[in-house]
């Protein structure tokens, strides 16, 4: 992360941002507010340099998160998005994986 951002490869750093948000939703600490920030930390990143494939793995991160958080309305929001982005960039395996609800 220090070397993306001394570097100014902000789409790395988004990419590092996602990686770290994954990392803290596999946390069995039953908190949602660290994996989630770092989610919608890593999406900001993403919209600003218009990287729909970031922005859509951030959505679905998103969504499964929620899912297990019992926040169905959220979870359903954002897995909506994350499937309808993959199926317009045809990147199917993402969508199947997003829509596998």
């Amino acid at each position: 992360m220090e070397l993306a951002v001394a570097s100014g490869e902000r789409g790395n750093e988004g990419g590092i941002l996602l990686l770290l948000a994954e990392i803290s939703a596999c946390e069995d600490s039953g908190e949602l507010e660290p994996a989630a920030s770092l989610y919608e930390r890593a999406k900001t990143f993403a919209e600003e340099l218009s990287m729909r494939p970031l922005i859509a793995h951030c959505h679905r991160g998103l969504g499964k998160l929620y899912r297990r958080a019992g926040k169905q309305r959220e979870a359903e929001e954002h897995l909506t998005i994350a499937t309808m982005m993959f199926r317009e960039m045809d990147m199917r395996f993402s969508m199947e994986q997003a829509a596998a609800r």
